[in-house]
């Protein structure tokens, strides 16, 4: 197969980039679309300048996309009107979701009219959105326009990485392009055929939801040598400390981490502690009994009981291992992922929070190429 084009769309700081220039399929990124600034300017850092583009993607035509003649698209859209952590999410009705459902309704017929549109297509969004009114139309429309569709629930627990971001997937080739070996039913698929990931199990469907054997525990992400500054503040622990997701260096899970990690507390993203030696549990006991009796005045007091634990946040480079940005080996010769000069550790935060985790795409990558 000749080098096919692909266009990014929601490209944030490039992990489908990344992801596809390490899978086996024979595409390159021609363009990429993204509303933030900031993120485009991280784009072109680590892949060139002129082809991260700031866009309103609710404006691209069919038209314009059509002169890219790209083959491949790759679409990670915004996942606030979907999320269980937005109360308020309405799904299509939200306005967030407006720019998806333009390419889905608008574009992609468009260009099925002139044999233009694409021949494989992956979108990534958050557990959520397989039960969305946006995923019923963009399923609907791909189906009626001679896409074959897979759709998947997965998280990177599967493939040895020891953080729980569960995500849903869709792929879709369109004829007579076919997958290998795919199932005959229309079921959300909890692993990827053929390719050695092990199956997920929803807790929330079946009692169990086990960690598989062959995940690596998390001190094979963190940074050889902590530096200061990621203590977690007196004040945030007296009043927050007992909502914190706390890991060891041990353990081999991690909670999702969000746009809002260390700026927001519960459900944003686990806390280390580094202290092993300690038990969690008792001495968050002793720290609220003395916060009670102080009558939740004495914040130096009670907080200064949690010190054994020596508990901090993630470092920046530290997500980006679990997120497969960087590799977590040392001496790794792959091309390190960089910061433009100046950038704040909170919108390094925000950006990671809003991207993808690299090996797990890039292993869909594999299967959507894949033909039987």
């Amino acid at each position: 197969m000749s080098e096919l084009k692909a266009l990014e769309f929601y490209s944030g700081i490039g992990g489908l980039h990344l992801a596809l220039s390490r899978s086996i399929a024979p595409v390159s990124v021609t363009k990429a679309f993204d509303w933030d600034q900031l993120a485009c300017d991280v784009y072109s850092t680590n892949f060139g300048p002129g082809i991260a583009t700031k866009a309103d993607i609710s404006n691209l035509s069919a038209s314009f996309l059509k002169t890219l003649e790209a083959s491949v698209w790759l679409l990670s859209p915004a996942c606030q009107p979907y999320t269980v952590l937005n109360p308020s999410a309405k799904g299509d009705l939200d306005p967030r979701a407006k720019s998806l459902l333009h390419l889905v309704q608008t574009v992609l017929p468009e260009l099925a009219r002139e044999d233009a549109h694409p021949t494989h297509l992956l979108v990534e969004n958050v557990g959520g959105f397989e039960t969305s009114s946006t995923r019923d139309i963009l399923v609907a429309t791909l189906r009626g326009l001679g896409y074959t569709v897979a759709e998947f629930l997965l998280t990177p627990l599967q493939f040895g990485i020891p953080n729980s971001r569960l995500r849903y997937y869709l792929l879709a080739k369109r004829s007579p392009l076919s997958f290998h070996n795919l199932p005959s039913t229309d079921e959300t698929l909890r692993h990827i055929p053929d390719r050695g990931s092990s199956t997920w199990l929803d807790h929330r469907l079946v009692e169990s939801d086990s960690i598989p054997d062959d995940v690596r525990q998390i001190r094979d992400f963190l940074d050889p040598e902590p530096a200061a500054g990621y203590e977690i503040q007196d004040k945030v622990l007296f009043k927050w400390g007992r909502l914190f997701d706390i890991v060891l260096p041990s353990s081999r899970r991690t909670c999702c981490f969000t746009r809002g990690y260390a700026q927001l507390v519960e459900r944003s993203g686990s806390i280390l502690q580094m202290n092993e030696h300690e038990d969690t549990t008792s001495i968050f006991d002793t720290f609220l009994q003395v916060k009670e009796s102080s009558g939740s005045t004495d914040t130096i007091g009670a907080t200064r009981i949690l010190d054994k634990l020596r508990l901090r946040y993630f470092s920046p480079d530290e997500l980006l291992r679990l997120f497969s940005f960087t590799p977590s080996l040392p001496g790794s010769s792959e091309r390190p992922f960089i910061w433009p000069e100046g950038i704040s550790r909170k919108s390094k935060y925000r950006l990671i929070g809003n991207s993808i985790n690299i090996k797990v795409v890039e292993e869909l990558i594999g299967f959507l190429f894949e033909e039987p």
